[in-house]
C-alpha cells in the first residue's frame, strides 16, 4: 500500500508562468556558435522572475555545461536540438577530473526538460574493452546530473550518443521521467539510460532506451535508501543488464516496482548485485518478456540475483520478499539466483515463467556475471553458475515456484540435456507445477541437493 500512494498518484511539476527564448538572448542555433553564455543567461533572467519556460525553437544549439534553478522548464521544440561540447575547457572541471555532465542542478525544485526536440551528447563512437576498441577517449560527459533535487520531470525528449551515464538523479525526490527515448552507441562502456542514485519517489514510464551499458540501473553510491520506484511500459535494449539494482549498495533498495516491460537484445535482463552491504527488499517484476540475445563475451543470464562482498572487509547486505510473475524468456542460458552462505535470500517467489531455448549455450566456461569492481572471489562464482539446468538456485530460505516452464528446441535438448530446475542449500518453501519439453532425460526435471523443508509434489 505504501507503494502505491507514494508512486500512484505522483504529477509532474512543469510550470507555465512567463516564456524565455534563447534567441533573444543571443543564441544562433548554427551549431558553430558556443550558445553555452546566452543559454545560462537566458536560465538565470527565467530564474530571477520565479520560474518559466526556457524555449528553444528549431536550430542546433552548441552548449556547455548549463546550470538549471528552481522552476525552470527547458522547452525544445521540433527540430530544436542541443548538442553537449566535447570541449573540456567547457565544462566546470578540477584539473584530475575526466568526466563532466551538460545539463546540472543542485538543490532546486520543479525542474523540467520536456519537448519534441533532441539533446545530442556527441559520444557516437565505439569504445571500451568489451568490444577492443583501440583507444578510450580522456574526457567524456554525462547528459544530465542532477543532485538533491525534488519535483522533476523529463517528458517527450529524445537523447542520443550520452558519452556516459544519460540520466543521472543523485538524492532526489518526486521524478518523473515519461515518453523519453534514448539511442546510446550499443557499443560504448558506462553509456547508461537512467540511473536513480539514493531516490524516493521515482517514476519511470513509456521510454524506449538502448545504451552501451545498463538501461536502467537504481543505486545507492551512498548510505541513502533508493525507494518507491515505479518503471512500466517500457522497452529496452542494453549490452549489460536492461533492468538492474546495483553494483553500487551502500543504502537499502525497497518498495520497487517493474511492470509490463519489453526487453531485447541484453546479456542480463533482470539482475540484482549486492555487494556493499545494503538490503534489497519488497520488489517485484511483473509482465516482462525479454530476450538475451546473442552476446559472445558476457555471461548470459535471463535474471541474475548474487550476494557477495565487493571486498573482505565489505557489509553483508540482504535480499527478501522479491516476486518475479508472469515472465517469458527468450534464451540460450538459464537463470541463475544465489545467496551467500552467511546470507541467504528470503521470501523469494516466481509464479509463471515460461523460460524458451532455441540454440543452448554451453556452460562449460560459464560464470556467473560481475557487474562492477570486486577484489573478492569464491567458489560461487563458477558453483551453480556451471550446474545442468535453466533456473539454478542456491542459499535460499523460503523459495516459491509455480508454474515453471522451460521449452527446450529438440537440437538443444539433445546437446545439452538439462534440469529445468535445480536447487542447492534451500532451506523451506514449495515447487510446484515445474514442465520440461521434451520431458523425457538423463537429467531429472527437478534436481534438489542438500536442500530441506521444501514441498515439492
Amino acid at each position: 500500500m505504501k507503494l502505491f500512494l507514494s508512486v500512484g498518484f505522483l504529477v509532474p511539476f512543469c510550470l507555465c508562468g512567463a516564456e524565455f527564448n534563447v534567441r533573444q538572448f543571443g543564441a544562433k542555433g548554427d551549431r558553430q556558435t558556443l550558445d553555452q553564455a546566452a543559454i545560462q543567461a537566458t536560465v538565470n533572467a527565467c530564474a530571477k522572475v520565479g520560474g518559466g519556460t526556457v524555449k528553444f525553437p528549431p536550430g542546433d544549439y552548441l552548449s556547455g555545461e548549463v546550470h538549471l534553478a528552481s522552476g525552470v522548464a527547458l522547452e525544445l521544440d521540433r527540430g530544436a536540438t542541443l548538442w553537449a561540447s566535447t570541449n573540456r575547457s567547457d565544462y566546470s572541471l578540477s584539473p584530475k577530473q575526466t568526466g563532466a555532465h551538460f545539463l546540472v542542478a543542485d538543490n532546486a525544485s520543479r525542474i523540467c526538460i520536456l519537448g519534441k526536440g533532441t539533446i545530442n551528447g556527441q559520444g557516437a563512437a565505439d569504445y571500451g574493452d568489451r568490444w577492443g576498441a583501440p583507444t578510450k577517449p580522456q574526457f567524456r560527459v554525462g547528459i544530465l546530473l542532477f543532485t538533491g533535487c525534488a519535483n522533476v520531470t523529463i517528458r517527450d525528449v529524445t537523447i542520443l550518443n550520452s558519452d556516459a551515464w544519460t540520466l543521472h538523479f543523485k538524492r532526489c525526490e518526486n521524478i518523473t521521467v515519461d515518453r523519453v527515448t534514448i539511442r546510446n552507441n550499443y557499443r560504448r562502456l558506462n553509456s547508461d539510460g537512467i540511473d536513480p542514485n539514493s531516490c524516493r519517489h521515482v517514476k519511470i514510464t513509456r521510454c524506449d532506451i538502448t545504451a552501451g551499458d545498463d538501461c536502467i540501473v537504481l543505486k545507492t553510491t551512498e548510505p541513502f535508501p533508493c525507494e518507491d520506484v515505479l518503471i512500466s511500459d517500457c522497452k529496452f535494449e542494453s549490452a549489460a543488464s536492461a533492468l538492474k539494482l546495483g553494483t553500487e549498495s551502500h543504502g537499502d533498495f525497497r518498495n520497487i516496482r517493474f511492470e509490463r516491460c519489453s526487453i531485447r537484445n541484453s546479456p542480463t535482463g533482470l539482475g540484482f548485485y549486492l555487494k556493499d552491504g545494503g538490503t534489497m527488499e519488497h520488489i517485484t517484476f511483473r509482465d516482462i518478456d525479454l530476450s538475451t540475445g546473442n552476446a559472445t563475451n558476457r555471461t548470459i543470464t535471463p535474471i541474475f540475483m548474487d550476494i557477495e562482498k565487493r571486498h573482505p572487509n565489505s557489509k553483508i547486505g540482504k535480499m527478501r520478499n522479491i516476486t518475479f510473475e508472469n515472465i517469458t524468456m527468450h534464451s540460450g542460458a538459464g537463470v541463475l539466483i544465489q545467496g551467500m552462505p552467511e546470507s541467504p535470500i528470503e521470501n523469494l517467489t516466481l509464479r509463471n515463467l515460461k523460460l524458451r531455448v532455441t540454440q543452448a549455450d554451453d556452460y562449460a566456461k560459464r560464470k556467473k556475471p560481475v557487474g562492477g569492481r570486486r577484489t573478492t572471489h569464491d567458489e560461487r562464482d563458477t558453483l551453480f553458475a556451471r550446474l545442468p539446468t535453466y533456473f539454478a538456485f542456491a542459499h535460499i530460505r523460503n523459495l516459491k515456484l509455480d508454474n515453471i516452464m522451460v521449452d527446450i528446441a529438440p537440437a538443444a535438448f539433445a546437446q545439452f540435456d538439462r534440469s529445468a530446475v535445480s536447487g542447492r542449500e534451500i532451506t523451506g518453501g514449495s515447487i510446484r507445477n515445474v514442465r520440461r519439453v521434451p520431458g523425457d532425460g538423463r537429467a531429472p526435471v527437478v534436481d534438489l541437493q542438500n536442500c530441506r523443508d521444501v514441498i515439492s509434489p
